[in-house]
Order: structure tokens, then C-alpha cells, then sequence
């Protein structure tokens, strides 16, 4: 089992690299094929009808996502010059791969029935191949139209959820429209979405230590102080609040957009950034409320080393924006 998991992780990460790294179209779709095949079997658990499901919703946008970018590879090598048409063919069939709006529907979708571990890797290592592949074309309207519609529909949708995976899986889309905005400045996006792991990383290990599923199991959760502290930051840090690390890729993102005059579009993903950190604190405001609740003799799920470097790296941005100005 644990050969065949190893072989499937390998390849995953071999295909995501070669399709960084080619210069030709049709490796990096064959890339993306290979990335994709070697992704489904990780979703597999054993006598679970919710895996297969999962497997068979992912296998068909994906599928149906590299038909169209087929498609588009063929008809470009047709046409000699730029073709409009053939770009946004091109891009829409990248958003389908990466879930970014308004072909977002399958994220949260698949979320609720995966593993907290498939989860984390869906949500950071699936999304790398298609940024890097976008990166490649030039920024076009249906882009624009994408990354604001990321940003409204990722905070929108989180609103109404109690379950903690459809949670991230909006959380992801908000991000997405992030990194699309930072998509032509290749460096850039690569360090955002280096953050965002680490952030994501953070969060889903303390779900996953907790097997937390739903907002109301939080009421219920015994943890020690140390835990609700690095929990909250996670969370925060995913909204990008000033103090915590999670503010740095939102930072970077700012910047390159009032540098290239999108001022009108910053500040709608902006405000409704902010309605994405509303859906954060409420998820959080039962850990901040019930201090009372905590027994001395709680034991942590979870290394305190482990919560202190957490809660290390989420307070980290000072360190960070002191390394830069040197």
C-alpha cells in the first residue's frame, strides 16, 4: 500500500515539475495527463462509496479540461498569428483544472469527500501546473473577469457552510483569484502560493489531529491554550489580517496591481476579502469565547513544538518584511 502511495506521490510531483519546466505545449499537457493520473488513485479509501465518487468528479473535469486544452494546442499550432479566441479556449480549460471561477463548482464539491491529507494536496500541489502553464500566455480580459469572479464567489459561498472543507475548498477559490492577479510576475505568484501551502499545511493538521469536520464540533473541542492560540492565527493568517504571515502574498498582490493601474478591480477583491474573514472568525469565535471552558489538565492533541512553531511562523512577518529591506 504504502510502495504504491510513495509511486503515485512521486509521479505526481515529477509531472507537476516537467510541466514547469517544458517549453513546448504539448508537454505541458502531457505533463498535466500524467499529473492527473497519478493523482486520482491518492484519492482512493478503502470501502468508502465518497472516494470513488471524488475520483470519478475529478476524473471527468479533468478529463473534459484537457480535451479542450487539446483543442486549443492543435488550433494554435493551425493559426500563425494570435488568436483571441484560441487564447480564452486555452485559459478557460486552465481555470477548469485549477477550479478557479466561474468553473469553480467541483472544489467543494470534492472537498467534502476527501481526506484532510488529499485535501491539502488539492488545494496547494494541484493548483501549481496550470498557474505556471497561464503564466505562459498573455493576460487577457477573460483573466481579469476570472480573478475578480474568484475572489467574489470564494467569499460569497463560504458564508452559508458549517462544513470546515467546503470552508477551505472557498478559502482556495478566494486565493485563487490572488494568484492570477500576481500570474505574470512568475516569481511572485510562486511565493505566494509557497505561503498559502504553509498556511494551508498548518490548518488542515490541526483539523486533522482533531478530526474536525463541521463549525458546531468546535463548541465541543477540549483543547489547550497553545492549540486555540495557533488555531486562530492559522485562520486569521489564511484571511490575511496585517500582523501574521498571511498578510505578505496579499501585500504583494496590492502592490503589483497599483503599479499596473488595476485600482477599480483591487478594490473590489479588497472588500470582499474581507467577508472571507468574516467567515474565518465565526468558525473561530466559539475557541475565542470559551476560555473558561479549558481544563488544566487538558492533554494536547498535538507536540507543543509543533503549536509553537505554528504560531512562530504566523507572527513571522515582521522577520520577514526586515529580510527583504536588507
Amino acid at each position: 500500500m504504502y510502495k504504491t502511495k510513495t509511486l503515485f506521490v512521486s509521479v505526481m510531483m515529477m509531472s507537476t515539475m516537467m510541466v514547469m519546466s517544458s517549453t513546448s505545449w504539448m508537454g505541458m499537457w502531457m505533463g498535466m495527463e500524467m499529473n492527473m493520473m497519478s493523482f486520482i488513485p491518492l484519492i482512493k479509501k478503502k470501502g468508502s462509496k465518497d472516494s470513488s465518487e471524488a475520483m470519478m468528479i475529478y476524473f471527468l473535469t479533468q478529463s473534459v479540461s484537457s480535451s479542450v486544452m487539446m483543442f486549443s494546442i492543435i488550433m494554435m499550432n493551425m493559426y500563425t498569428s494570435s488568436n483571441n479566441m484560441i487564447d480564452s479556449l486555452l485559459i478557460s480549460s486552465l481555470m477548469v483544472k485549477m477550479g478557479a471561477a466561474p468553473f469553480h463548482m467541483w472544489i467543494p464539491e470534492i472537498m467534502t469527500k476527501l481526506s484532510w491529507n488529499t485535501c491539502m494536496v488539492l488545494m496547494t500541489w494541484q493548483k501549481m501546473a496550470p498557474l505556471s502553464v497561464m503564466s505562459n500566455i498573455k493576460t487577457s480580459n477573460i483573466m481579469i473577469i476570472s480573478m475578480v469572479m474568484s475572489v467574489i464567489v470564494g467569499s460569497m459561498g463560504g458564508l452559508n457552510q458549517t462544513s470546515l472543507k467546503k470552508i477551505m475548498g472557498y478559502s482556495s477559490i478566494n486565493h485563487m483569484g490572488w494568484m492570477i492577479s500576481l500570474n505574470k510576475i512568475q516569481s511572485n505568484w510562486m511565493m505566494y502560493m509557497l505561503i498559502y501551502s504553509l498556511m494551508i499545511m498548518m490548518t488542515c493538521t490541526i483539523f486533522k489531529k482533531h478530526n474536525m469536520m463541521f463549525i458546531n464540533q468546535i463548541n465541543n473541542m477540549e483543547m489547550t491554550m497553545t492549540e486555540k492560540m495557533s488555531i486562530i492565527t492559522s485562520m486569521l493568517s489564511l484571511g490575511g489580517m496585517p500582523p501574521l504571515i498571511g498578510f505578505l502574498p496579499k501585500w504583494m498582490a496590492i502592490q503589483t496591481m497599483m503599479k499596473m493601474n488595476m485600482n477599480m478591480t483591487l478594490m473590489v477583491m479588497m472588500l470582499f476579502s474581507l467577508i472571507t474573514l468574516f467567515f474565518y472568525l465565526r468558525t473561530m469565535s466559539p475557541f475565542m469565547l470559551t476560555q473558561s471552558k479549558i481544563n488544566k489538565w487538558n492533554k494536547s492533541k498535538i507536540n507543543k513544538k509543533m503549536m509553537i512553531i505554528i504560531l512562530m511562523m504566523n507572527f513571522s512577518l515582521p522577520a520577514v518584511s526586515m529580510i527583504n529591506m536588507l
